[in-house]
């Protein structure tokens, strides 16, 4: 059986970067690597992980594209649900994030915001779709 087990996002710091997610979002710290190169948070059945750049470099010969908030976001995003989007946005720029887009409501109804993290990942916080 195939499952989708995580997202890992490469950050500048990782303890730093948990520690907003966790904050901000309520997500349970799980497990934080000795040496704070990698981290995971519980998100129910997938898990949302973070490892320092230099272990990403480590990894892949290569090279990646690093996330910057100087440049424009990735096409992609980290979808967060809740009733109250503006009261999540207004707890995520408090805790560090960059605004990038006000709550709008969409054609479908659903409310839609977007902010950025320290690395500049975009998020979206939206209501939840029934």
């Amino acid at each position: 059986m195939i499952r989708f087990a995580y997202t890992i996002l490469y950050v500048s710091d990782v303890k730093r970067t948990a520690e907003f997610y966790s904050k901000t979002f309520g997500l349970e710290v799980r497990f934080i690597a000795p040496g704070d190169e990698y981290a995971e948070l519980n998100t129910g059945t997938t898990t949302l992980s973070f490892a320092a750049l230099s272990l990403a470099k480590s990894n892949l010969k290569d090279g990646f594209q690093e996330s910057d908030l100087k440049t424009k976001p990735f096409g992609i995003e980290l979808g967060f649900t809740t009733v109250d989007v503006q009261e999540l946005v207004d707890k995520a720029i408090a805790a560090g994030a960059t605004l990038l887009e006000e709550p709008r409501e969409k054609p479908w109804g659903q409310m839609v915001a977007y902010v950025r993290d320290f690395d500049g990942f975009l998020i979206e916080i939206c209501t939840p779709m029934d």
